[in-house]
C-alpha cells in the first residue's frame, strides 16, 4: 500500500467513524456502518488462538479486539460490563444488589459518560470503535443471546475501568462494601490480597546484554479480573502486545516493539473517609464545614432485581457531600467517601498513552499523568534501561491527623491540596544491583541496596511491608549472576517454599520437645514430621511433604511459631494428617493430588469436581513465600482442591532490536468447553513452561491457523456459542 493510498483509507475511515457518531441511535443503519472497518482489518489467530489484529488505524484495531474478545469470551465480556453498570441484580438476584448499590452510589454511569463527552476526538473515536466492535459481533452473531445488554455504550469502557479499578481493589483496601451503603441509605417506597509478581532485569545480569522483563500479575482465574491475550498493530502506530481484562480498550500489561512494563497492586493511601455532621432538622441536606455549613447533593436511582416471581423494582435514596458518597457510619454519624482521581478519570486514556510510548522520556510523560491511581510499574526498554515506581494518585494531606482512621469533614484542615508529584513517589532507575522486583512488597526492598528510604517520604503515602514473595525475588535475582530467556522461564515458575526453609526446623524441635512429655502424639506425628524434616523445601506434585506443611500453615492461620507454641504447632499438624486420613485414607497425598487446575465454564451452574478432568499443580500460596503462586480452594463434596487464582497471564521479554518474548495464559483464549482453546494452555501451564508469543509480523502470517476480517465466517471457524 503506498503512503497516499493508506493516507485515503485513514482518512474514510475517521470520517466513517465521525459519521457514525453523529448519528443518534434511533437513526443508525444495521450492521453495514461498521462493515468498512471491519474489512479494513485482520484478524490473525495463532496455534493457541491468541488474536494478532492488523489494520490501518488504531480505532480500526481496538474495533477488532473488542470483537476477538466477545468471540472467545461473550459471557465474561457482558458480565464486566453489567457489574460495572451497576445492573447485575437483575441477572443475579437479590445477592447482587449490594454490589449495584454501590456503583450507583459513585455515580460510575453519570462520571463515565461525562468522561467520553469531554474527551477528545482520538479518544471517543476509540471508545466508539470499542463499542462499535461489541455491537457488529451481536448483529454479527444472532445465535449470541445477552443476558441482559442487547447494545454496548461507547462511555462503558470507562464505566468498566471505574468498577475494575475502584471497587474491586481500592475499596477492598478500605474497607467499604455494597452492604455498608446499602445499610446507610432509605430505601424509598415503590414507584474481593492475592498478589502479583514482577522484576526487570538489566543488560549487566543478562546473558545477551539486553534487559529483561517478567510479567506475572496474580489475578482470579474466574470472573471479572480474568486476563485475555491480545495483541494490537496499527499503521498509525499501535503495536502492544499483552494481557488486560475482558473489555479493556488495548492490552495494560505487556510490551510493545520498544518497552514494555507489568503492573502489581499495590496499597497507598488513596481514599479518605469523613464523618459528616448533618445536625439541621430544618434542612436535612445542609453538614457542617468550617465556620459555615454546605448542602449535600440528593437523588434516587431504581434498582431492579430478578426474583422467582419476576423483575422486582426498589428505589433507593443516595446523599453526596462535596467530599464524595455517603457510604457508612462513624459512631452515628454517617461518613462519606472521597477517591482520588475517580471523578477526574482518564485512566484509560493513560494506558493507551502508555502503550504507545516509544522511549523512557515519552513513558514516563504518559504515567506522568497519575489518573492510574495505583498499581506498581515496573519497565524495560530496548535501550537497556530498568525502572521501578511506586505509582499512585497520593492526595497531599496535612501530617496532624490519622488518615487510616475516618477524619472530621467539617475541619477544612483535612481537606486535600492537589496530589503528589510522580517526582515525588518512590522510584529506581537502573541500580547498581542490576535488578527491581515488587510482589506488592514496600518500595523500600526493591532491590539489594540503593533502595528508595522511608525517612524520604510523607507516613500516609506507603502502607507496605516486607514479605515473603518478595524475599524469595530478591534471593533468586541477587543469586543467578546472568539470566537468559531459559533461566528466566524457570525462575518464573520457581516452587522453592521460603517459609518452610525457616519455620520447618522449629516444628522438628518441637517434636523432639513433645516427645519426651506426650510419646503418643509424638509417635503419631513420627511419620509426618520426619517427611517434612527430610523434604528440601520445594514442591513438586509428588510431594507428600508440600501438602503436609500448606495444610499446617492454613491451620495455623498463616502465623503459628512453633518456636512459641510447639504444642499448638504438632496439634494442628495432628489435625492436618487426621484431616488427609479422613478424605484419602492415609496422610501421605501428594501435593499434585490435592491440588489441582480445572476448568469450569462461564456461570452461575458449574461447579468444581473431582470426578472430571484436570491437572496437578506444582505452586502454591504465595504467603508461603513461593514465585509460582496458585491459590485452590475445595468445593463442597469434593476431596481435592481446584485453583482459583494466581499466575493468570505470565510473559517474560527480552528487548532487543525485536522482542523476543514468551507467554502463557492458564487455560486457554476461549471459555467455551467446545473450542480447542478451552483448555490447551493449561498442560504447558502445568508442565511450568511457556509458549512463543508471536510478535513480528512475518512470523505471524507465516504460522497463523485463521485469518479472517470481523464477521466473516471461515473454513475451519469455531462457531461463537456464549
Amino acid at each position: 500500500m503506498t503512503a497516499t493510498s493508506r493516507a485515503l483509507q485513514l482518512a474514510i475511515l475517521a470520517f466513517s467513524i465521525a459519521c457514525v457518531r453523529r448519528t443518534s441511535p434511533a437513526q443508525e443503519s444495521p450492521a453495514s456502518r461498521w462493515d468498512e472497518l471491519a474489512h479494513s482489518v485482520t484478524i490473525h489467530r495463532d496455534a493457541w488462538g491468541v488474536p494478532h489484529i492488523f489494520g490501518p488505524s488504531d480505532s480500526s484495531v481496538v474495533f477488532a479486539h473488542l470483537y476477538a474478545q466477545a468471540e472467545d469470551n461473550f459471557w465474561q465480556v457482558e458480565e464486566n460490563f453489567i457489574l460495572a453498570t451497576g445492573r447485575a441484580a437483575e441477572v443475579h438476584g437479590e445477592e447482587a444488589l449490594p454490589g449495584d448499590v454501590l456503583v450507583r452510589a459513585l455515580e460510575v454511569r453519570r462520571l463515565s459518560i461525562e468522561e467520553y463527552e469531554r474527551s477528545g476526538p482520538r479518544m471517543r473515536e476509540l471508545c466508539d470503535a470499542f463499542a462499535g466492535g461489541l455491537n457488529y459481533f451481536l448483529e454479527k452473531n444472532p445465535a449470541i443471546k445477552p443476558r441482559l445488554l442487547k447494545r454496548f455504550e461507547p462511555w462503558h469502557v470507562f464505566a468498566f475501568c471505574r468498577y475494575g479499578l475502584y471497587v474491586q481493589f481500592v475499596l477492598r483496601k478500605v474497607g467499604i462494601s455494597g452492604r455498608d451503603v446499602q445499610g446507610t441509605l432509605k430505601e424509598l417506597p415503590p414507584g474481593h490480597s492475592q498478589g502479583s509478581n514482577m522484576w526487570a532485569i538489566a543488560p549487566s545480569r543478562s546473558e545477551s546484554g539486553r534487559a529483561l522483563l517478567f510479567i506475572n500479575p496474580h489475578q482470579p482465574f474466574f470472573g471479572a479480573g480474568q486476563f485475555y491475550e491480545g495483541h494490537l498493530r496499527s499503521e498509525e502506530g499501535l503495536n502492544k502486545s499483552g494481557a488486560s481484562f475482558f473489555g479493556s480498550l488495548v492490552p495494560t500489561l505487556g510490551h510493545n516493539e520498544k518497552l514494555g512494563w507489568s503492573h502489581t497492586v499495590n496499597y497507598p493511601d488513596i481514599a479518605d473517609l469523613y464523618i459528616e455532621t448533618f445536625d439541621d432538622p430544618a434542612d436535612p441536606l445542609s453538614y457542617r464545614w468550617g465556620d459555615g455549613r454546605r448542602k449535600a447533593r440528593q437523588w434516587s436511582e431504581k434498582l431492579r432485581i430478578r426474583t422467582p416471581e419476576g423483575i422486582e423494582e426498589r428505589r433507593y435514596l443516595f446523599r453526596k457531600p462535596h467530599h464524595g458518597p455517603i457510604v457508612g457510619t462513624h459512631k452515628g454519624k454517617p461518613i462519606s467517601l472521597r477517591l482520588a482521581r475517580f471523578e477526574e478519570g482518564g485512566q484509560v486514556a493513560q494506558w493507551y498513552a502508555m502503550s504507545r510510548a516509544g522511549s523512557l522520556a515519552e513513558f514516563r510523560k504518559a504515567i506522568s499523568a497519575l489518573a492510574i491511581p495505583m498499581f506498581n510499574i515496573m519497565y524495560a526498554d530496548r535501550e537497556g534501561n530498568i525502572f521501578y515506581v511506586y505509582n499512585a494518585a497520593v492526595p497531599r494531606r496535612s501530617t496532624e491527623f490519622n488518615w487510616r482512621e475516618p477524619v472530621d469533614g467539617s475541619d477544612p484542615r483535612t481537606e486535600w491540596s492537589g496530589y503528589h508529584a510522580l517526582e515525588e513517589l518512590p522510584q529506581l532507575l537502573n541500580p547498581a544491583s542490576g535488578f527491581l522486583q515488587n510482589c506488592n512488597q514496600t518500595p523500600f526492598t526493591t532491590t539489594a541496596g540503593d533502595n528508595p528510604r522511608p525517612e524520604d517520604f510523607p507516613p500516609y503515602m506507603v502502607t507496605e511491608k516486607d514479605n515473603p514473595r518478595g524475599r524469595i525475588s530478591r534471593r533468586l535475582l541477587a543469586r543467578k549472576e546472568k539470566f537468559t530467556m531459559d533461566s528466566l522461564s524457570e525462575a518464573a515458575f520457581d516452587t522453592t517454599v521460603l517459609v518452610a526453609e525457616e519455620v520447618i526446623p522449629g516444628i522438628v524441635r518441637a517434636w523432639e520437645l513433645v516427645r519426651r512429655s506426650d510419646q503418643r502424639l509424638a509417635k503419631k506425628l513420627e511419620g509426618p514430621v520426619a517427611e517434612l524434616k527430610k523434604w528440601d523445601r520445594v514442591a513438586r506434585v509428588d510431594s507428600t511433604a508440600m501438602t503436609l506443611f500448606t495444610l499446617w500453615a492454613e491451620l495455623g492461620k498463616f502465623r503459628l511459631d512453633p518456636r512459641k507454641d510447639p504444642r499448638g504447632a504438632l496439634r494442628n499438624l495432628r489435625r492436618a494428617v487426621t484431616g488427609l486420613q479422613w478424605y484419602f485414607g492415609t496422610w501421605q497425598v501428594p501435593w499434585g493430588e490435592i491440588n489441582r487446575l480445572q476448568r469450569i465454564p462461564p456461570g452461575d451452574d458449574h461447579r468444581f469436581n473431582d470426578s472430571a478432568p484436570s491437572l496437578p499443580i506444582a505452586g502454591g500460596p504465595g504467603w508461603l513465600g513461593m514465585v509460582f503462586n496458585f491459590y485452590a480452594r475445595r468445593e463442597d463434596g469434593q476431596k481435592r482442591r481446584y485453583g482459583v487464582a494466581g499466575h493468570s497471564y505470565v510473559g517474560i521479554v527480552s528487548f532487543g532490536p525485536e522482542p523476543e518474548a514468551r507467554s502463557i495464559l492458564v487455560f486457554g483464549q476461549n471459555a467455551d468447553p467446545a473450542s480447542k482453546h478451552f483448555f490447551d494452555q493449561a498442560g504447558i501451564y502445568a508442565r511450568k513452561k511457556f509458549k512463543p508469543a508471536l510478535f513480528r509480523r512475518e512470523e505471524i502470517e507465516k504460522k497463523s491457523l485463521r485469518v479472517y476480517h470481523p464477521g466473516e465466517k471461515t473454513r475451519g471457524e469455531e462457531p461463537a456459542k456464549r
